[in-house]
């Protein structure tokens, strides 16, 4: 019964939050009024309110009310009881964190897997794989585990940047990062490119956007897949 949009990012350059995708977003919230959202991450440090407020003006555009999780005195009964979740970009340690602190992993998994349309982005999709060991975040605090939703049976690096072949930066590049990860963790990683997200229906996991995506599995060689390809097979 899963119904959720995955995105690697909230703004694509040139356009404003969440612009890009407010198409797909009316098709996945249609039959909600209300949706609960999760300013957990707090993007640069800003406070709940100035998060909610920024995700209100963009669902304003189809429509849809947004009231923060911050604003309930129950966070818990909140998700449950939610019509539609979106969970912001930010730290996605501050967000686990604050996530685990409200003892909300549990039952966002299970409102999500039950049906409730979910959009995450940056962060808050970061949070649908398995673990969040392929985040790009700084760990600024440190939350009681690693392990996340499990939306996917996979984890998820949003932002994914190709090497640039003219920068003199002699740094680690994404794919050198997940490849470290690999030394470690047997888990596949999908690298989402900015403007590209994952359609989660019932069983199905589809890549959408314009972009193809790269595909990291371990003891594997890295490769792309196009937009609509099904990637249920990543386990």
């Amino acid at each position: 019964m899963k119904n959720l949009i995955i995105a690697s990012t909230s703004t694509l350059h040139g356009s404003r939050y969440l612009e890009y995708i407010l198409d797909e977003l009316a098709s996945l919230f249609k039959e909600a009024k209300t949706i609960l959202f999760i300013p957990y991450a707090r993007p640069g440090g800003i406070s709940h309110d100035e998060y909610t407020e920024k995700a209100a003006l963009a669902f304003s555009k189809i429509d849809k009310k947004v009231v923060g999780i911050h604003t309930y005195k129950n966070p818990f009964e909140a998700v449950k009881n939610a019509e539609a979740i979106f969970t912001g970009g930010g730290n996605t340690f501050v967000l686990v964190n604050q996530l685990y602190k409200n003892d909300l992993i549990t039952v966002l998994k299970e409102t999500v897997t039950n049906g409730t349309p979910y959009l995450g982005t940056s962060a808050g999709s970061n949070i649908c794989g398995l673990t969040i060991k392929t985040s790009n975040d700084m760990p600024i605090v440190y939350p009681p585990s690693f392990n996340t939703l499990g939306l996917v049976p996979f984890n998820i690096n949003p932002h994914y940047l190709d090497p640039d072949t003219k920068s003199k930066h002699m740094g680690e590049t994404r794919e050198t990062r997940i490849k470290e990860f690999h030394s470690y963790n047997t888990l596949p990683v999908i690298g989402l490119r900015e403007g590209s997200w994952l359609r989660v229906k019932y069983n199905s996991i589809v890549l959408s956007g314009d972009l193809t995506a790269r595909i990291f599995e371990c003891n594997k060689t890295p490769y792309e897949v196009e937009s609509g390809t099904q990637l249920n097979h990543l386990k």
